[in-house]
């Protein structure tokens, strides 16, 4: 095998998330690989910035995931300019903390929609529409450690990446006979908008030293995982889910 199995030329890509964090560097590395991308996400005009740094070969298009009523007018814009989305990287996530017993069932209503529920509406769309063109797909589920194992105060945030994981197995299951690969990746600690200021803080760095290699994940870590389930590199992988956390995981096992 070569190197030459992980481009994406030719190739449409969807990332939902993409203003901030894992989804703007999934969109550059996808767009690196050669892939037309399409980044969505809620904060329009950093979407802007991004796609002004990638180029032609991406477009930027509002999108809320919690609301699924939007999502056919985005697919057809992106098919009137791209085609149909090939790849689909479900990053769009949210996070609640605290003692369940202080977190509200509006809270439990928003986590879902948007972590577990806006990937079913989303890939369900998406695979019907590759199944109508007759095309083969890749869709990645960005779930977290935490849909592997849990913590004190992270029960809404873990029940929904553990569902996040079970959704990716079963529709894994649906979609094979339709030559539609469904995925997960699993992070561990990756700096991000939402666990920035925990990391400063010295709890958050007596957490970083429990970890085997004693720091927090890079971006330029998850490529591989990213570009592997993505490409035709993983033409007989469907339905895993793989830890990217510097043996976190393995410890807890």
């Amino acid at each position: 095998m070569t190197t030459a199995v992980f481009n994406l030329s030719g190739k449409t890509a969807l990332v939902t998330g993409a203003s901030s964090g894992l989804g703007m560097h999934f969109a550059r590395v996808l767009v690196e690989a050669g892939a037309n991308v399409v980044a969505v996400a809620r904060r329009t005009d950093r979407l802007d910035t991004l796609v002004d740094e990638l180029g032609d070969r991406a477009m930027a298009l509002p999108l809320d995931v919690a609301e699924p009523e939007d999502m056919d007018s985005v697919l057809d814009q992106v098919e009137a300019r791209f085609g149909t989305v090939d790849i689909l990287i479900n990053n769009a996530g949210i996070s609640y903390d605290g003692p369940s017993l202080d977190l509200t069932a509006d809270q439990l209503d928003r986590i879902l929609d948007v972590n577990v529920k806006s990937i079913w509406h989303l890939s369900t769309r998406v695979a019907r529409r590759l199944v109508a063109a007759g095309k083969p797909g890749s869709i990645v589920n960005i779930a977290s450690i935490y849909g592997l194992n849990t913590a004190p105060t992270l029960s809404l945030y873990a029940t929904s990446k553990a569902a996040v994981v079970q959704l990716t197995k079963s529709l894994a299951l649906d979609f094979w006979h339709n030559d539609i690969r469904v995925n997960a990746i699993c992070p561990g600690y990756f700096r991000s908008e939402m666990n920035s200021d925990f990391f400063d803080t010295e709890a958050g760095q007596a957490l970083i030293k429990r970890i085997p290699p004693k720091r927090l994940g890079q971006y330029h870590e998850l490529d591989g995982p990213l570009l592997l389930l993505a490409s035709d590199a993983a033409s007989f992988m469907t339905g895993i889910a793989i830890p990217v956390d510097g043996g976190h995981t393995a410890q807890l096992a």
